[in-house]
């Protein structure tokens, strides 16, 4: 395994577009096999420089594999702009001091924040329409729905409070389900299909995390049926579920 380092100058008046252009191109990395994982990163004393941070399978698979495969096109494309502002690419080789701190990630950090949810998110609910099983249930599906479950999710798995703040909350989520009559053979094609999907698009796959994910996702596909059932509990007053590695039940407070 090698890390790649790219450095970038870039005026702080193109930052916004230029970390938005490497949003687009990440999608390629996510679904590139030499890839393990990537971060860019922005200087907080020196605000117009960025060190993108990558980690290939090996130095052959990047050069050889990633950038003569198919997904490079899409990947260049996009952060095409601003090739000439590179000041250094390098490929390093990790040696033996490596170790990790005392700090545990949140779930939506390891996750890799509100991109990883979002793309999850996104690319699940554009294979639902042509999905027999889960078409009927979302016929007339909002066109942000993508956007307002990765918000959800992100939020349950210790990221911003979003979903609480802008979009209702604990009590609004489970009222969407009112009267759906989900039934189990829908509720298992929904887990089984995200679980593909995050496969697809590069979530982490330690055991540890998808763990953890596949236990909330059966918990939450389970509350789902009871409240789109006949006899639906009444809806909760309770906070946010909030999921964390290991911290059962999935409640705060």
């Amino acid at each position: 395994m090698i890390v790649e380092y790219i450095r970038y100058t870039i005026a702080e008046s193109d930052g916004e577009e230029f970390e938005a252009a490497y949003g687009r191109a990440a999608q390629a990395l996510a679904v590139a096999p030499q890839c393990v994982d990537y971060e860019l990163g922005r200087c907080e004393e020196e605000p117009s420089a960025y060190v993108l941070r990558i980690r290939w399978t090996s130095t052959a698979d990047h050069v050889e594999g990633f950038r003569k495969g198919e997904h490079f096109a899409a990947f260049f494309a996009a952060i095409k702009p601003y090739v000439q502002s590179i000041e250094e690419m390098r490929h390093y080789a990790v040696t033996s001091v490596v170790g990790t701190g005392a700090s545990t990630p949140t779930l939506y950090e390891w996750a890799g924040g509100a991109e990883a949810f979002e793309r999850l998110f996104t690319t699940f609910y554009d294979q639902v329409p042509q999905d027999e099983i889960l078409a009927p249930v979302f016929a007339n599906m909002d066109p942000h729905h993508a956007q307002h479950v990765a918000a959800w999710l992100g939020e349950v798995f210790g990221g911003p409070a979003r979903y609480s703040t802008e979009l209702g909350g604990h009590q609004h989520m489970a009222s969407r389900h009112l009267g759906r009559g989900i039934t189990e053979t829908q509720r298992r094609r929904w887990v089984g299909l995200l679980l593909e999907t995050a496969d697809t698009v590069g979530l982490p796959t330690d055991p540890e995390f998808r763990g953890v994910l596949a236990y909330y996702l059966e918990w939450g596909t389970r509350m789902a049926i009871l409240y789109s059932g006949p006899n639906p509990p009444p809806l909760p007053e309770s906070p946010m579920p909030s999921w964390d590695w290991g911290r059962t039940p999935p409640y705060t407070g």
